[in-house]
């Protein structure tokens, strides 16, 4: 089996061409635990496949590396982009791309010839507790106080593809902190399929700061539909304005939540490595 590691800002994942999907869906998520040991395999937050798809040309299929399937993937979709882009199974620089949260269309920009950058329209935020899923009614929750481990947060919560818990914070956690507090949060009673939890800092009206605990993964340098949530919760509180900068670990994602509804992410796609497994 051939594979291509690549990352977006550290989100790093292993692509696997399956184009007809030859591969047993009850192996992958073994597969995807086996492979994504960063001991013992090659390391990843999450082993991809690239599929053929029915409502678009291509698909991905994304396990995260605890072996849970991952309905959508920021970081992953435009890793996905760029790889089929560069190996000619898409030959334009805008398609559509299926996921199992829905259509996605990417848009790649090219600077002497290369992938620079690959913006993806990600759709509509829901917010309705039920849409995430989250309990406790049918409003949304906005600013509303979260308890975990003693300690209550402000937070506020939206589906961009995935469950997200946003809390907004006045000052930094340490990495102690946020490796404590993650996992308890993304098991809270109120997240029946469990969550994404985003710890936010606003650092002003165009930029956010952003590190994620991520719902079977754990914690990453990075997260695309993550950064996409704190970027329209923090809009709806009147925090920022609707076009941010969200900096990571390792860089900065451009979101901008266009006035119909649609948000735009936009950032890069880097290859680290190929392989093979025997």
């Amino acid at each position: 089996m051939e594979f291509t590691k690549m990352h977006g800002l550290g989100n790093d994942f292993i692509l696997v061409e399956d184009l007809d999907a030859a591969l047993p869906e009850d192996q992958c998520p073994s597969l995807a635990q086996q492979l994504c040991h960063r001991r013992t395999g090659i390391g990843g937050d999450g082993l991809m496949f690239i599929r053929r798809g029915e409502q678009a040309p291509v698909r991905m299929r994304l396990y995260n590396s605890d072996g849970s399937l991952a309905d959508m993937c920021g970081n992953g979709i435009r890793c996905f982009a760029r790889y089929v882009y560069d190996h000619k199974i898409q030959t334009a620089t805008r398609f559509p791309i299926e996921t199992d949260a829905g259509i996605k269309e990417a848009s790649l920009t090219l600077t002497d010839g290369q992938v620079s950058a690959v913006e993806i329209s990600m759709g509509t935020p829901a917010f309705a507790r039920p849409q995430i899923p989250m309990l406790g009614g049918e409003g949304d929750c906005r600013l509303s106080a979260i308890e975990a481990l003693g300690r209550s947060f402000p937070c506020s919560a939206v589906n961009t593809g995935v469950p997200h818990l946003v809390l907004f914070l006045e000052e930094a956690l340490s990495e102690e902190e946020l490796l404590r507090y993650g996992p308890a949060l993304e098991t809270h009673p109120l997240f029946p399929k469990r969550t994404n939890v985003n710890f936010t800092r606003v650092l002003d009206e165009n930029t956010l700061e952003v590190r994620t605990w991520e719902r079977g993964c754990g914690r990453t340098l990075a997260c695309g539909t993550g950064s996409c949530a704190a970027a329209v919760c923090a809009a709806v509180a009147g925090f920022t304005r609707r076009n941010v900068q969200v900096r990571l670990a390792l860089g900065s994602l451009a979101i901008r939540w266009a006035e119909d509804g649609n948000i735009y992410m936009a950032g890069p796609a880097a290859y680290s490595f190929t392989g093979s497994i025997a």
